[in-house]
């Protein structure tokens, strides 16, 4: 099972957009996936409920309920997704304790930067308490496929400074993941005579999804720090802190290019 939380300290920087969207594409592919909804306004338990009961959700979600809404579900379903919109400083410290990774939606804006380095601040805290590494990247949310402005080229290069890692495959802004909130359907429900660009949308997301696969196995002896305490396991010994596989991208200004992919 893997448990995956989106966060970012400010808002509209498009988690609950990226959180359902991971949710849906994992039910596209027959997974059994469980959205547990932070958020106050309860977006994405609604979107699950239009869905139709193909991906399960449960809103309500706080700092001291969530590790008995992950016992209780563990073994359930294959992903758990945590959309933490609207999040304390408290919830975000603990979601990213019991996460195998913690994706930050960013959109092309410096306050959304600023934003993300506050959430990797409280996880390098976590890390720091309990000398465990957490999985962590931004995500660019949004991106409109053919521009890059200066606005994300201001992101990049304060992400480059503090040395925080990027996914390389964004969320392409699409009118396909429009109509799908819209409908409360997955992708390929939508009528191609009515949606333009739906085969582009799944490839985005297939795309994505092959990416997070990637980062959540780059090291496999990583494990949760708050694992062992939420589900009674035998913690392993802490990894030494000499390589951290999760700033490949941002060593040597080597954060991908937000040159974006052709439409």
């Amino acid at each position: 099972m893997a448990i995956i939380s989106l966060a970012n300290a400010k808002g509209g920087s498009g988690k609950t957009t990226a959180a359902v969207l991971l949710a849906a594409a994992y039910a596209r592919k027959d997974k059994r996936v469980l959205v547990l909804d932070c958020d106050r306004f309860s977006s994405a338990t609604d979107w699950c409920a239009k869905a139709g009961g193909k991906i399960d959700a449960i809103s309500g979600i706080s700092a001291s309920n969530l590790a008995e809404h992950l016992r209780r579900n563990r073994g359930h379903y294959k992903h758990i997704i945590i959309d933490l919109s609207g999040a304390s400083d408290m919830l975000i410290a603990l979601a990213s304790g019991l996460s195998d990774l913690v994706l930050v939606p960013v959109q092309g804006s410096v306050l959304d930067g600023q934003g993300a380095v506050h959430v990797f601040n409280i996880i390098e805290m976590v890390m720091q308490n309990t000398r465990c590494r957490v999985r962590r990247a931004v995500l660019l949310s949004r991106v409109n496929p053919l521009v890059t402005t200066r606005s994300l080229r201001k992101v990049q290069a304060m992400l480059d400074e503090k040395g925080i890692s990027m996914l390389s495959t964004p969320i392409v802004e699409r009118s396909a993941y429009r109509d799908m909130f819209e409908k409360g359907c997955l992708l390929d429900e939508l009528d191609p005579a009515k949606t333009s660009n739906i085969d582009k949308a799944i490839a985005n997301m297939t795309a994505l999804l092959r990416e997070v696969k990637t980062f959540i196995a780059d090291d496999e002896d990583a494990q949760a720090p708050y694992s062992g305490i939420c589900f009674g396991e035998e913690r392993a010994e802490p990894l030494p802190v000499k390589r951290d596989p999760f700033r490949r991208y941002a060593a040597a200004s080597l954060a991908p290019s937000l040159s974006m992919p052709r439409a």
